[in-house]
């Protein structure tokens, strides 16, 4: 049976509290261009390959205003330099949660506590 969606994922959401200091952090991280926040919650990151977009995702928090986290790394970056990679997120103060493993990847984690992976591009 074909499927009317496409085998393809277009953007990833990551929960974010404030957006301004979120925008701030993965620029620096991830080497970002200065971009816009829109709607007051949203910040589109330019990627290349899938897209990207941090938000404080006002319509999904809980009574309390709290804010569910990825608390398994589920988003994968890559790196032609996965030790750089490791000893530059060391050297910004990133929470990391794993060393190295396998020479190939490791688990950080976000401000927000979102668990995140970096590995090694083959």
């Amino acid at each position: 049976m074909n499927s009317p969606i496409k085998n393809k994922i277009n953007t990833i959401f990551i929960p974010v509290k404030d957006i301004e200091k979120a925008k701030e952090w993965y620029s620096k991280m991830l080497g970002l261009e200065d971009g816009e926040v829109i709607f007051d919650h949203l910040f589109a990151v330019d990627m290349h390959g899938t897209g990207m977009v941090l938000d404080t995702m006002p319509k999904w928090r809980n009574d309390n205003g709290g804010l569910a986290v990825l608390n398994v790394p589920a988003i994968q970056f890559g790196t032609d330099d996965i030790n750089a990679s490791y000893q530059f997120m060391k050297d910004n103060g990133v929470e990391l949660v794993t060393e190295i493993k396998h020479n190939q990847w490791f688990v950080f984690k976000d401000p927000d506590g979102n668990m995140l992976m970096v590995c090694q591009d083959w």
